[in-house]
């Protein structure tokens, strides 16, 4: 039962309702067959996409073929194993209690956060759930001032006060994790509405994008913002990273609507193979530029998986077994299909592919070392920086003159 239903993840909805689905499957079952190079030169590869896009709402829809270089399929290939083996790291550090309290791992979803970066802009905004560790890597951040962080140090990216839900980079238009479930879309309904104001008439306007799992999907704060991104012809991108399990809930018992993408009425949608990198570039090339004409939201839906539990909590086989697990990892793991696009391309071989997850592997374990050496946050200073401004805000790291301690004794006075 769980493994039929792990190799039917993607498209199963409506694989038997059209052509492209059916190629999808055909795909899934064969795992990572050959066939997916459509033509190539010795640096430039066109790859077939047939069957990794569903679309509602649309007369027109992301292209069947996607072109990339060698040189950018490398670094997505690389991008996507440094998640992985940061994944990972976070995964044996949180077992020896470096990293303590929540932290969700992303691992198995690493195309869509590489994926989505490729298609958009540094301009664009970009908003996500508490799973966020990759995202933050993908825009912008370390390796090292991400374990940092979570390690609750200074070198962290923010000064280790967040830890692992609470990432923010505002230098690369990512404002960060989101705590609690659903909270980040209203968030990212104002970056979008910042977009469309500050817009120059006649051009795209600059994009926002909320990302949230299927367990979030029926907030009511992402109704309302639904209905705000509609009223208001906002460039919002509402995206559903599907893993089909809200924390340890499958969808088909947690949402009475899963078919996501279809979720917004009126607002158009588009389903994405979440474990495909080139199908998530070209499906978010095409969502970024049709919401970025003017032409209002749109909903998109991921079809991913996660490797790990809800959390460092959760096993994540009292809900599911290790079959299930498996049987997507060794069929559809969004690595492997990068690897094997890559030798089927004739862009690298199995060496040289080894050779590179060698020198990650290194230099993981490197920025995790130097990430250790990071000093502690201390409770003074750094505690009460960047909580009090002054001069209407445009002096942002004023110490407050006065901080009321719980015991009035202890109190603070600068």
């Amino acid at each position: 039962m769980f493994a039929t239903k792990a190799a039917s993840l993607l498209l199963r909805r409506s694989a038997a309702s059209s052509s492209s689905s059916v190629a999808a499957v055909a795909f899934l079952r064969n795992g990572f067959a050959n066939g997916n190079v459509r033509s190539m030169s010795s640096n430039v590869g066109t790859f077939d996409l047939t069957g990794s896009f569903e679309t509602y709402g649309l007369d027109t829809a992301p292209k069947n073929s996607v072109e990339m270089t060698k040189e950018e399929l490398l670094k997505h290939f690389e991008l996507m194993y440094t998640m992985r083996r940061m994944e990972i790291t976070c995964d044996n550090e949180y077992k020896a209690r470096a990293i303590r309290g929540f932290c969700h791992l992303y691992d198995g979803q690493e195309a869509v956060a590489t994926g989505i970066n490729a298609a958009f802009e540094p301009e664009d905004s970009w908003i996500t759930s508490y799973r966020c560790h990759c995202v933050a890597l993908a825009r912008g951040g370390t390796v090292s001032s991400i374990l940092a962080e979570l390690f609750g140090n200074i070198g962290g990216a923010t000064e280790g006060k967040g830890g692992s839900m609470h990432f923010y980079n505002k230098a690369s238009n990512f404002y960060g994790g989101q705590g609690i479930v659903g909270a980040q879309v209203p968030v990212g309904l104002g970056l979008a509405f910042a977009n469309h104001y500050n817009a120059t008439p006649g051009k795209p306007m600059q994009v926002a994008i909320a990302c949230y799992g299927d367990g979030a999907a029926n907030q009511g704060q992402i109704w309302e913002s639904a209905n705000m991104a509609s009223l208001w012809n906002l460039p919002m991108i509402f995206c559903i990273e599907n893993n089909h399990y809200g924390m340890g809930t499958s969808q088909d018992r947690h949402s009475s609507h899963s078919d996501y993408y279809k979720m917004g009425n009126h607002i158009p949608g588009v389903r994405i193979d979440g474990m495909n990198v080139l199908a998530v570039k070209e499906g978010m090339r095409f969502v970024k530029e049709w919401v970025g004409a003017g032409n209002g939201p749109m909903y998109v839906e991921m079809m991913t998986y996660r490797y790990h539990g809800h959390s460092m909590s959760d096993p994540g086989t009292t809900y599911r077994n290790r079959e299930e697990i498996a049987l997507t990892r060794s069929t559809r793991d969004p690595i492997e299909l990068v690897k094997r696009t890559l030798i089927d391309a004739g862009f690298a071989d199995a060496e040289q592919i080894k050779d590179i997850e060698k020198v990650i592997r290194k230099e993981v374990a490197a920025e995790c070392k130097a990430a250790k050496a990071s000093p502690k946050t201390a409770i003074e200073p750094h505690l009460y920086e960047y909580v009090f401004s002054s001069n209407g805000g445009k002096k942002q790291n004023e110490f407050p003159p006065h901080i009321r301690m719980p015991d009035f004794a202890k109190s603070k006075w600068y």
